[in-house]
C-alpha cells in the first residue's frame, strides 16, 4: 500500500463538504477520484498533498515514497526555453555527466595511485548514471514533448511566450519525467489533443508507479482506472474496474437502494393499515396489538429516498421547424492566417438528422472551420450554403453568446421577451440554476456554469441546425450524460467539435477527421474510427499524393460503407415485407375458419350431410395449410 486516507472530514463554514472519507492505493494501482461538479474532489487531492488540512482524519504515505502533484491549471512560469526547463528535471544526471567528463580528463593526466582513485570515481559515477538512464534522458525528455503534442520546432520557444494550455503541458511533462511513486493528476487531459491523451494513456498505462487521477473524460477513464472512487454527497465509496464497471454497478446499486425503499414504503403503509383496522375494532385486545405495532414500526430505521441520477436536469432539444434534406453544403473551404495554411478545399455535405463529430489535433483549424460556417470568419476561398428552412444554433466554448454584465434572468429574457417569469426559471432550473441563483452576474460564473447557461439558451432558440464547439468542456460526467442523452433524441441536425471520445462515441453517426489540411470521412461513431483509421492512413501512405490518396481512400471507405448500410436495409424491407405478408395469409385462413365454425353452429346446416363434409374438409385443409405458416412466422420473427 502506497497511500491510505482514513476518516478525512472538510467542511466550509457550516456546509459539510466530505465526511468521513476513506479509501486506500495500492503500489502501481491506477485510481481514478469521480463525482459532480462541487464534490470535493479537488479539495481532497489538496488534503492528500497537504495544500489544505483536513477537520480530522488522516493521510498516509508510505515510508520513502514520493509524491508529484498537478493541478487543473498549474503551469509553469519561467522564461527558459520549452526543452530547458524539462532538461532541469534530469540536473543530478546532467552533474553526474560533467563529473565523468571531468574525471576522464583528469584520467589522462593521472599516474599511480592519483590514476586508480580517479578510475574508482568514474567507475562509481558511470554506474549512478547508468542507474538513472543517463544514457537516454535526452530521447526520454524529446519523447515525452512530442507525446504532450510539442514539434521539435516548439522546443526551443520561451516559455513565457505559450499559451496556459501549452504551459501546463510542459508543468505535465515535467512531472511525468520526476517519476515519482505516486501520480497525482488533477484534470491532466484538459488541454491536451487525442493524440496527446492516447499518447498519455499509453505512458501511465505503463508507469512503473501508482497513480490517482480526477477526471471527467470517461474513455481515458475506461483505458486507464482499476480502481474508482465516487465521491458523491459528503461519502466516498470504492468500486474495482474501471469507469464502465463503476457505472453498471453504480446502476445495479442504485435500482437495489430504490427497490429496498419502495419495499420498506409499502410494509410501512401496509402496517398503519393494520393498525388502523385494529383500533377500529374498539376491542383491548385489538388496541394492545395495535399499539405493539405501533412500537416495532417507530423503531424501523426508515430508509431515506434515494437520489434518482440526473433527476434534477433534463434536457430536450426540439427542432421549431423542419428543415429540408439538404442541410449544409460546404465546397473547397480554405484558410490561412498569414503564411501558415490550416485547411484548404475543404468540401462536405450534411443531411437532415445527421450527428457528424469534427476531430483533429489541436491548431488544425476546427475550431475556426466552425466560425467560418457561423459567418464569424471569412474564408479565403470556398463557399458553404444552408439548405432551406435551415436555422442555425451556436454553442462556443467561449461562450461569446452571453453577456457578463448581465444576470442570468436577464440573458434569457432579453433574447426571449415572450417567456414569463415561471417559464424562464423553470428553463433554468433545468440546468440547475436555482433560488436566487437567477439572479448572479454572467460575469460572475465558473466556465462549467456559462456552459449550462449557452446550453439553456440553446434549448430555447428554434435552431434545427445546432452547431456545438466543444459542448462538453468543463462539464462533469452527470451533465455530459444528460447532453448525451438530449443530441442523441434530437430530431435536427448537428455537427460539433470534440475531444471527448466518449461523448464522441455515443453521439456520432459520422466522423470527419480533420488531417493534413482536409478532412477524412468515417461514417460511424469513434469506436468505427479507431477501427479503421490505420487502414485509411496505410492506404495513403505509399502513394505520392497524400491528400488525394486520403480522399481517395475515405471516399472509397464511405462508398464502402453505403453500399452495406444499403444492403442492410433491403434486407430489413423483406423481412419486415415477408413477416407482413404472412401475418396476413395466417389472418385471412383464421377468419377463414371462424365462418366455417359459425356456419357449422348453425342448426339448419347441422341437418345438411353433403354441407357439412364440405365444411370439414375446408377446415382440414386449412388447419394444414397454416402450420407450416405459423412455424414461417415464428422463424422469421425471430
Amino acid at each position: 500500500m502506497i497511500l491510505n486516507c482514513q476518516n478525512i472530514e472538510k467542511s466550509f463554514g457550516e456546509v459539510p463538504l466530505l465526511k468521513n472519507v476513506s479509501f486506500h492505493i495500492e503500489d502501481y494501482e491506477k485510481t481514478a477520484i469521480v463525482g459532480i461538479n462541487g464534490a470535493g474532489k479537488t479539495t481532497l487531492l489538496k488534503i492528500i498533498v497537504g495544500e489544505l488540512s483536513a477537520d480530522s482524519g488522516t493521510v498516509i504515505l508510505s515510508r520513502d515514497k514520493t509524491l508529484g502533484y498537478l493541478a487543473q491549471n498549474d503551469a509553469v512560469d519561467t522564461s527558459d526555453t520549452i526543452y530547458g526547463e524539462l532538461l532541469s528535471v534530469k540536473q543530478s544526471l546532467i552533474d553526474l555527466e560533467r563529473k565523468m567528463r571531468d574525471c576522464e580528463n583528469r584520467m589522462k593526466q593521472a599516474e599511480g595511485n592519483a590514476l586508480e582513485e580517479l578510475m574508482r570515481q568514474y567507475a562509481s559515477l558511470t554506474h549512478a548514471f547508468e542507474t538513472g538512464d543517463g544514457y537516454s534522458y535526452k530521447s526520454e525528455i524529446t519523447g515525452v514533448l512530442k507525446g504532450l503534442g510539442f514539434s521539435e520546432t516548439d522546443f526551443h520557444k520561451s516559455i513565457a511566450t505559450l499559451s496556459g494550455g501549452q504551459k501546463t503541458r510542459v508543468a505535465l511533462g515535467k512531472l511525468l519525467l520526476k517519476k515519482p511513486d505516486l501520480i497525482i493528476l488533477d484534470e491532466p487531459t484538459n488541454h491536451l489533443d487525442m493524440n496527446s491523451i492516447a499518447w498519455l494513456e499509453t505512458y501511465l498505462l505503463n508507469y512503473k508507479g501508482a497513480v490517482l487521477i480526477v477526471s471527467h473524460d470517461r474513455f481515458f477513464l475506461d483505458r486507464i482506472a482499476s480502481k474508482i472512487v465516487e465521491i458523491d454527497q459528503t461519502k466516498a465509496t470504492s468500486f474495482q474496474g474501471n469507469y464502465s464497471d463503476y457505472a453498471a454497478k453504480k446502476e445495479q446499486l442504485r435500482a437495489a437502494a430504490w427497490n429496498a425503499y419502495l419495499n420498506q414504503q409499502r410494509e410501512i403503509k401496509h402496517q398503519e393499515e393494520v393498525i388502523e383496522k385494529l383500533k377500529s375494532f374498539n376491542r383491548e385486545k385489538s388496541i394492545k396489538r395495535a399499539e405493539s405495532r405501533e412500537k416495532m414500526l417507530n423503531k424501523i430505521e426508515v430508509l431515506d429516498k434515494p437520489t434518482e441520477a440526473r433527476a434534477d436536469m433534463k434536457l430536450k432539444l426540439t427542432p421549431y421547424m423542419q428543415s429540408g434534406n439538404d442541410v449544409l453544403t460546404v465546397e473547397g473551404l480554405g484558410k490561412s492566417f498569414g503564411s501558415h495554411r490550416l485547411f484548404a478545399d475543404v468540401s462536405f455535405e450534411l443531411k437532415r438528422g445527421e450527428h457528424v463529430a469534427i476531430i483533429g489535433d489541436n491548431g488544425v483549424g476546427k475550431t475556426t472551420l466552425l466560425k467560418i460556417l457561423n459567418d464569424l470568419l471569412p474564408a479565403d476561398s470556398g463557399d458553404f450554403r444552408l439548405g432551406t428552412n435551415v436555422e442555425i444554433g451556436y454553442y462556443d466554448q467561449e461562450h461569446h453568446v452571453l453577456h457578463s454584465e448581465k444576470t442570468l434572468f436577464e440573458e434569457i429574457s432579453d433574447d426571449y421577451p415572450y417567456l414569463t417569469n415561471t417559464q424562464i426559471r423553470n428553463t433554468l432550473a433545468a440546468f440547475l440554476f436555482t433560488g436566487e441563483d437567477v439572479f448572479k452576474r454572467i460575469g460572475d460564473l465558473s466556465g462549467g456554469e456559462q456552459g449550462r447557461v449557452s446550453l439553456a439558451k440553446l434549448m430555447l432558440s428554434n435552431a434545427n441546425l445546432l452547431i456545438l464547439d466543444e459542448p462538453t468542456n468543463h462539464l462533469d460526467i452527470m451533465s455530459k450524460e444528460i447532453l448525451e442523452d438530449a443530441i442523441n433524441g434530437y430530431e435536427g441536425t448537428v455537427l460539433y467539435v470534440s475531444h471527448d471520445r466518449y461523448f464522441i462515441n455515443r453521439t456520432a453517426h459520422r466522423i470527419l477527421d480533420m488531417t493534413a489540411g482536409i478532412l477524412v470521412n468515417y461514417i460511424g461513431n469513434y469506436d468505427y474510427y479507431l477501427e479503421k483509421h490505420d487502414t485509411v492512413m496505410a492506404a495513403a501512405a505509399p502513394l505520392s499524393s497524400p491528400l488525394s490518396s486520403l480522399e481517395k481512400s475515405s471516399e472509397s471507405e464511405a462508398k464502402l460503407d453505403w453500399q452495406a448500410k444499403k444492403a442492410e436495409q433491403a434486407r430489413l424491407r423483406k423481412r419486415e415485407n415477408d413477416l407482413k405478408k404472412c401475418e396476413d395469409k395466417i389472418a385471412a385462413l383464421e377468419e377463414r375458419l371462424k365462418e366455417i365454425d359459425t356456419e357449422m353452429s348453425d342448426p339448419a346446416v347441422g341437418t345438411q350431410v353433403a354441407r357439412l363434409q364440405e365444411l370439414v374438409k375446408e377446415q382440414e385443409k386449412l388447419n394444414r395449410e397454416l402450420e407450416p405458416l405459423y412455424e414461417q412466422w415464428e422463424s422469421m420473427a425471430e
